[in-house]
């Protein structure tokens, strides 16, 4: 092995399978290794969102697409391994499927291996898998099929086949066939001149787990036709075998009610977690493009002064979980703990926020049954009187709580917590998308957002249905000439979600 420069330590690769496509079926052993990788190798079939569990300085390379430039060697790919390890890099070469499974990862181990650089691999579940539990086809059955095998459709260039075709045509139990669109007229042909019946069932499963997955069912005699007919393009599994006829399971994935739509998310990034998630079990496609971005104040002197003097307030008002996490984050920093927090009632505009206070182990004294300002400064309104109230709030939003509260005879101060800004350019390949009109729905949760979605994609934005979650935000859409296709009846995220799935039922 060649010496590496100044002695530099040596690193190590984990070749790590990524699944099918949905992010969730990473294996946790996966994003351990995800998140300690200073550079990732990854397949351009590996889901984008599964590279989030990389750290943020981490340098991604995709290895090349199929029909958009070239493609990484093999050899070229066993190079870049080694000279990063050399280099003390800690690599994730990060494969789609199971690194074992008609993925090459032999010949990368065996390449590691004779350069010295230490390596582990981990398993991912690999496609056939996926296929029969994602479209509804059982790999086994007990009155079907009692053996699984695994067949390339893309041999290697070599003298001969490897794959005996008379062994396969009386295999007693499943086929499934890995890359076979291109040369399907060749192995079914193969199986059909060995015997195995034309009528055979089969069925074409295109990119399982994926939120536009596509199946098929068919015939071993018919499958090169179907391919053709619809034009089929790769990842596609086809899974041959009398399991492929049987009907009594059910496409549970495909019959999700969001199944093919496609959403944007439009909250501040580290604020979508949980409304992605949620739609993507709903079977929607999500994509996230943040409309506003939060950060610190850029001045903390006034927040640090008004929690120098927290015992001289009577209430802490939050109108966002924001808000929340902002202040109490600072408290904790300047002061240790929450317990001056001891003689101050606490109130919040909605569930959310409190589910906020909630996380720091505070319950909030008072939450008004409607999530808007004027519940919240309604309800202080017959406690304000006399009281000193402190209102941590945005950098931007409406004057309405702080003015009510005022007028009921509140001494009530301000002080912005955290910044919002717009986003002024919006991802590439999300605008593209919403051009084309190949967005369904784009959720609009505050009036911030709705006036940075409309100076980001302009007229792009009657593309798309809009869902707004609240009357005031839907107010606002309608003042930049935009009207909402749907409303939230209870002004959270779940709310958000039940008027798309009511208004997409309907």
């Amino acid at each position: 092995m060649p010496p590496r420069a100044n002695d530099q330590p040596l690193g190590r690769v984990y070749l790590v399978g990524a699944g099918p496509g949905d992010p969730g079926l990473m294996t946790l052993r996966g994003a351990e290794c995800l998140r300690r990788a200073e550079v990732v190798l990854y397949d351009y079939l590996v889901n984008p969102h599964i590279l989030e569990h990389a750290p943020t300085a981490a340098q991604r390379v995709c290895l090349g697409r199929h029909g958009q430039g070239r493609l990484m060697s093999q050899q070229e790919i066993n190079q870049r391994m080694i000279e990063l390890a050399r280099a003390g890099k800690t690599v994730v070469r990060l494969k789609a499927g199971d690194p074992a499974v008609f993925a090459r990862a032999a010949e990368e181990t065996e390449a590691l291996t004779a350069a010295g650089v230490p390596w582990e691999m981990v398993p991912g579940i690999t496609a056939a898998l996926a296929a029969g539990s994602y479209a509804g086809v059982p790999l086994t059955h007990r009155h079907l099929a009692s053996a699984v095998a695994l067949v390339t459709g893309q041999e290697a260039e070599h003298d001969g086949s490897m794959l005996d075709y008379a062994a396969l045509a009386r295999f007693p139990g499943t086929l499934v066939f890995y890359m076979g669109v291109t040369s399907a007229p060749r192995w079914t042909a193969a199986l059909l001149a060995a015997g195995k019946p034309p009528d055979t069932p089969a069925a074409l499963v295109r990119r399982c787990s994926w939120p536009d997955q596509w199946t098929l069912r068919c015939t071993l005699g018919t499958v090169a036709e179907r391919l053709a007919e619809h034009k089929v393009r790769p990842p596609v599994m086809v899974i041959v075998g009398a399991v492929a006829g049987h009907t009594g399971g059910i496409d549970w994935f495909t019959a999700r009610p969001l199944f093919g739509r496609r959403i944007m998310v439009t909250r501040p990034r580290g604020q979508v977690d949980g409304l992605r998630q949620r739609l993507g079990e709903l079977g929607a496609e999500v994509l996230v493009q943040p409309a506003i971005e939060i950060t610190p104040p850029d001045d903390w002197r006034p927040v640090d002064a008004a929690l120098a003097r927290l015992d001289q307030w009577d209430w802490l008002v939050f109108s966002s979980g924001n808000g929340v996490r902002f202040l109490l984050d600072r408290l904790c920093l300047l002061h240790g703990d929450l317990r001056r927090l001891g003689g101050v009632r606490l109130a919040a505009i909605g569930p959310g926020t409190a589910d906020e206070l909630a996380a720091y182990h505070l319950k909030a004294d008072f939450v008004p049954e409607e999530f808007r300002a004027e519940s919240l400064a309604g309800g202080l309104a017959a406690q304000a009187a006399g009281q000193r109230l402190l209102l941590a709030r945005a950098s931007r939003g409406r004057e309405v709580l702080a003015d009510e509260l005022q007028a009921a005879g509140g001494d009530v101060r301000q002080i912005v917590v955290y910044q919002s800004r717009d986003v002024a350019t919006p991802e590439t390949d999300v605008a593209e998308l919403l051009h084309q009109g190949r967005v369904d729905w784009i959720t609009v949760t505050s009036s911030a957002i709705a006036r940075s979605l409309a100076a980001m994609f302009g007229d792009d934005l009657r593309r798309a249905r809009l869902v707004s979650i609240s009357p005031i935000t839907s107010a606002t859409l309608r003042q930049l000439g935009h009207k909402p296709a749907a409303e939230a009846r209870v002004y959270n995220m779940s709310g958000v979600i039940d008027a798309i799935l009511d208004a997409s039922s309907s």
